[in-house]
């Protein structure tokens, strides 16, 4: 794309393209030129428009289609609250089209540095088994041990207002750690257990 023509150039088009002949002279007919202005001052605007609906197909840039983008997207994020700023609207449609699953440790210890949390750790139990466990080993404990986790928030050492450190419609007085609970709970493996220490 060679960038957004003005309406005086689309004017200066339009005048190039006339057929010649008295009936189109601009001087004989003065009228051909008010005309030619109003229908460049459109397509300029369209050709505007065009280029304002590139930018909002990607979310990088995206504005006016945000509401549109939250319908394909199941947004605004339970998790996060129902009520939430346009600046956090537009600021999560990015982060759900870009976000990947995952069941290792570090994607679950980012979840919890996006709430405001950089210091997390988490603590994996296992089971005994014969030939594995030793006496004075940390972390074990029943068969069932195995399936449950620990996040240790390690406090809440970010502060402030901002994306993913509060949660939208998030009120003084409201937990703060209720955003990451719901989000940890809802990407936890569906066989697993786990239990937050904000300790």
């Amino acid at each position: 794309m060679g960038g957004i023509r003005t309406a005086a150039q689309y004017h200066a088009q339009l005048r190039s393209l006339l057929p010649s002949g008295p009936a189109w002279d601009p001087e004989r007919v003065p009228e051909l030129e008010e005309v030619l202005e109003g229908v460049a001052q459109e397509l300029a605007r369209l050709d505007a428009r065009a280029a304002d609906l590139l930018n909002e197909m990607d979310p990088a840039g995206v504005s006016e289609l945000v509401p549109d983008w939250e319908r394909v997207m199941n947004l605004p994020d339970p998790c996060l609250g129902a009520t939430p700023l346009f600046d956090d609207r537009r600021l999560a449609v990015r982060r759900r089209l870009l976000a990947v699953g995952s069941q290792a440790v570090g994607y679950y210890l980012e979840i919890a540095k996006s709430q405001g949390y950089p210091n997390a750790t988490i603590t994996e139990l296992e089971a005994p088994r014969m030939g594995r466990s030793r006496f004075g080993a940390a972390h074990w404990g029943t068969w069932e041990a195995q399936f449950m986790w620990t996040l240790n928030t390690g406090g809440r050492l970010l502060l402030g207002r901002r994306f993913g450190a509060s949660y939208w419609g998030e009120r003084f007085g409201v937990n703060p750690g209720s955003a990451l609970e719901c989000l940890i709970h809802r990407s936890a493996p569906a066989h697993t257990k786990v239990h937050i220490n904000y300790d």
